[in-house]
């Protein structure tokens, strides 16, 4: 028992000890004029931010990496109060924060963001700063930098009239923006349409919509985050619906992205015309689905459709359909997806349960249609309405039986179309791709890059080509 207590009294010794000295060593502080900081990173960078749309927040780590600790005299904003750029330090949020303690061999962390200030730039613009460290007499210096973006802002805003939209600002819509009854709006070549959390683009009975970008200078719309976080993140804003009665739509070298529905298309119009034309429009990255077209009509060329939660193209309710070169690649990741890719319906069910038809004519020619799983292809049909579907040339991922010729003409069955990279939407195809010299003339003459197709095409939006 006696050498029990004895140990006891020894540790605890050791510990008082050690907390001493620990205490001593901490309150000890480095004033050399030699002491150096060392910073995380040495600029700051942003994104493209939209004026008077704040940025993300940068995470900026102060190290001391002497065994003492160091007092920082003044740690402020180059650009003092006047400056778009904001700093928190420990807590404090200020331009100009005075002695700052840093325990040995630790760090300090600071926050920035930035707000940049409109002017009368129609090119985006820098906006630098800087972060200026007193320490002992030294003095430096952690640069700021954003690439400032000028906007138009539309807020729950209904358009008249026939507008045009063009590249010289971007476009920011906040809530809604419709176009009204009887009106259109003309989206020019590079033209950016950013739509805040929540906002979505709508097409009123009678109005149009019409994008007009170039493979070159594709019209982008997308959420208005541009930080690199928000990339590729999916559900950013709502989506855009073509609504019953609106007609004449067209899209051309449009990139949507990054929302829950791509394109939502409500309803056949009168006249033997098409609701919507598509030609080289990308969609993808959708929490939900791509397209959903419901008693519609729609006619595509050169289109990709990819990484969608739900169905890339959903088609409820009969309606009239062409799509030729065609893409869906669906390697989904954000969630579990338990939806085909494709799906074809033909009829709707009523809150009693009975089904309601509508007529379905589907034409798909000199396709691609994959992804992860089993059956990328669903078709749902009553017989109470016509259902009438055609794949003429196509690579299809589906376990479905494919020798009615009536349906199915040249098609291949579950063979990876081998693109060159999906995880970053690349659905250019390898030199090894099955899809290579599968199809058969369509009229679409060229591909979505404007490469000239072959008398033997390559199914799908790109024809394959070897690159020096």
């Amino acid at each position: 028992m006696h050498y029990t207590n004895r140990s006891i009294q020894i540790i605890a010794s050791l510990i008082i000890l050690a907390s001493s000295w620990s205490c001593r060593k901490s309150d000890k502080v480095n004033s050399s004029p030699s002491l150096m900081l060392s910073f995380s990173a040495d600029t700051v960078m942003f994104d493209t931010v939209l004026t008077t749309v704040g940025s993300v927040t940068k995470r900026l780590l102060v190290y001391n990496h002497n065994k003492n600790k160091v007092v920082v005299s003044q740690i402020r904003l180059g650009g003092g109060s006047a400056s778009m750029y904001r700093i928190n330090v420990d807590g404090q949020a200020a331009y100009n924060i005075q002695n700052v303690e840093i325990e040995g061999n630790d760090s300090l962390y600071i926050f920035v963001k930035v707000t940049v200030n409109p002017n009368n730039k129609s090119t985006p613009f820098i906006v630098s700063d800087s972060i200026v460290f007193m320490t002992n007499t030294n003095r430096q210096m952690v640069q700021l930098a954003a690439l400032g973006q000028n906007a138009d802002f539309n807020i729950g805003k209904t358009l008249k009239g026939n507008q045009t939209w063009d590249s010289l600002k971007a476009h920011v819509i906040y809530g809604f923006l419709r176009i009204d009854t009887g009106a259109s709006l003309t989206i020019l070549p590079g033209t950016k349409v950013y739509l805040h959390k929540g906002g979505y683009l709508a097409v009123s009975d009678q109005a149009s919509l019409t994008v007009s970008g170039q493979w070159e200078h594709p019209v982008r719309i997308q959420g208005d985050r541009l930080d690199t976080y928000y990339r590729d993140l999916p559900g950013q804003w709502q989506g855009i619906y073509l609504e019953r009665g609106s007609l004449n739509n067209f899209l051309s070298y449009a990139v949507i992205k990054n929302g829950n529905y791509g394109l939502i298309i409500d309803s056949l119009i009168t006249g033997s015309g098409y609701k919507l034309t598509m030609e080289g429009t990308i969609i993808q990255n959708m929490v939900y689905d791509g397209i959903y077209a419901y008693s519609t009509s729609v006619q595509s060329e050169n289109c990709i459709i990819g990484n969608c939660g739900g169905a890339a193209l959903r088609i409820e309710k009969g309606g009239n359909y062409d799509f030729k070169q065609l893409t869906v690649g669906n390697y989904w990741s954000s969630s579990v997806r338990n939806t085909a890719s494709l799906i074809l319906s033909n009829y709707s069910t009523d809150t009693s349960g009975r089904q309601i038809p509508y007529g379905l004519a589907a034409n798909f020619g000199n396709i691609i249609l994959y992804g992860t799983e089993t059956d990328e292809l669903e078709l749902d049909s009553t017989g109470l309405a016509g259902f009438s579907y055609l794949f003429n040339h196509a690579l299809l991922k589906t376990s479905l039986k494919v020798g009615n010729a009536n349906h199915y003409q040249e098609c291949q069955v579950n063979k990876d179309p081998l693109f060159l990279n999906p995880s970053i939407y690349d659905y250019e195809i390898d030199s090894i791709s099955p899809a290579i010299r599968q199809g058969v003339p369509m009229g679409v003459t060229y591909d979505i890059r404007g490469i000239k197709r072959p008398d033997s095409p390559a199914l799908g939006a790109y024809e394959y080509f070897k690159k020096n």
